[in-house]
């Protein structure tokens, strides 16, 4: 789950981090009073989870009230990436001397909490890796030791600070970022940039904060704040269904129970020359009910040509994934092929009831693979 760019900076304000004071506007009228609040000049930002805003005109600088209507007005319902814009915040123009990225990310090769910090703030952090590595400095966090005092200088000096209270205030904002990142169990916790003022005071001019689905039951006040405008209405079902579903641009529809499993069969779709349209894992102990939600979702998607059913018998039984596909034809006009491999407990029954209504059946993941790809193509 992704927070928007002002509920990210909200929350590192409640840990201390220095942020504009700006404010929220879904109407011109709103901006223009925000803008007469605030005093002198304003940057108009559009709230949509992607990036490139700036580039897309989806950030503008007003130097009146009058002119923050006017470009709130510009902004407000652009499509962005495929998202209108329904919000923007309005800050109070940065004076702005350096830019810094920062960030809080799982280094997943290291198994460690990586902090990463470049004084090439404000770029796109991948160009700045790809073409000047040498500006990236990282510091991986030991689980059993914490941050510690001497890696926070260590970032400090690597951005150039040498006055004393600048990099008092960068290590505290560091340590403030990585204790956001810990309390609120994030993928990530980013600000970028961290600005150096004229004065040397540092503030935080955007952030980005994505969290682990997997522990939002302990964070229900963040859950709350989740944008459902934000997810199309396929990836909205299958969370409040408790599938994991994302939406690709193939042609085979995917249906399987594991992550791992549903990674191998993209793999062997794209082996034998196919393309996935979507990666749905229906979870362990799936029941008809479920299964039958997951094909309508599925079924949404008008690039699909054919459905892949793949299922391991293992705490789902065959059989029940069956009745959920038969239970689906009832409830769906399905116009196109489906291909089922189902294996483990209860896989003879399940293979004799989707036998029963003509389906494709497959006894190994590259034949059921190999035959969707066909079908998929009209041969």
């Amino acid at each position: 789950m992704k927070l928007h760019e002002y509920q990210s900076k909200r929350l590192f304000g409640k840990y201390g981090i220095p942020v504009p004071e700006g404010e929220v506007a879904t109407t011109p009228e709103e901006a223009r009073r925000i803008a007469e609040q605030i005093g002198g000049a304003v940057v108009v930002k559009s709230q949509v989870l992607v990036g490139g805003r700036g580039k897309a005109g989806g950030v503008k600088l007003a130097k009146t009230p009058e002119e923050a209507e006017a470009r709130a007005r510009d902004i407000l319902g652009m499509n962005i990436k495929g998202l209108t814009v329904e919000k923007v915040l309005i800050d109070p123009a940065a004076d702005i001397k350096n830019e810094i990225y920062l960030a809080v990310i799982l280094d997943r090769a290291a198994r460690r909490v990586a902090i990463m910090a470049s004084a090439a703030g404000g770029m796109d952090i991948e160009e700045v890796a790809a073409t000047t590595p040498e500006k990236i400095v990282t510091v991986r966090i030991d689980p059993a030791l914490g941050l510690q005092d001497y890696q926070t200088r260590q970032l400090a000096y690597g951005m150039g600070f040498e006055d004393k209270n600048q990099v008092r205030q960068f290590t505290e904002i560091v340590r403030a970022l990585y204790t956001l990142y810990q309390d609120t169990d994030a993928n990530l916790a980013e600000i970028n940039p961290l600005i150096v003022q004229s004065d040397g005071a540092l503030l935080a001019v955007d952030g980005k904060i994505d969290l682990d689905d997997n522990a939002l039951f302990r964070h229900k006040e963040l859950e709350a704040q989740r944008d459902a405008a934000e997810e199309s209405e396929a990836e909205r079902e299958a969370r409040e269904a408790g599938l994991t579903y994302i939406d690709l641009d193939g042609s085979i529809g995917c249906m399987v129970n594991g992550a791992g499993l549903a990674m191998a069969t993209m793999d062997v779709i794209k082996l034998f020359g196919g393309s996935p349209a979507n990666f749905l894992d229906i979870g362990g102990g799936a029941k008809a009910d479920k299964v039958a939600t997951a094909i309508k979702i599925i079924l949404r998607d008008p690039r699909v040509k054919v459905i892949l059913f793949n299922i391991f018998g293992g705490i789902t039984r065959g059989d029940e994934v069956a009745r959920g596909i038969l239970e689906a034809l009832k409830q769906v006009d399905v116009k196109v092929p489906m291909v089922a491999r189902i294996v483990g407990t209860n896989a003879a029954e399940g293979r004799a009831l989707l036998a029963e209504a003509n389906l494709v059946t497959a006894d190994t993941l590259a034949e059921a693979a190999e035959k969707a790809v066909q079908l998929s193509k009209g041969q």
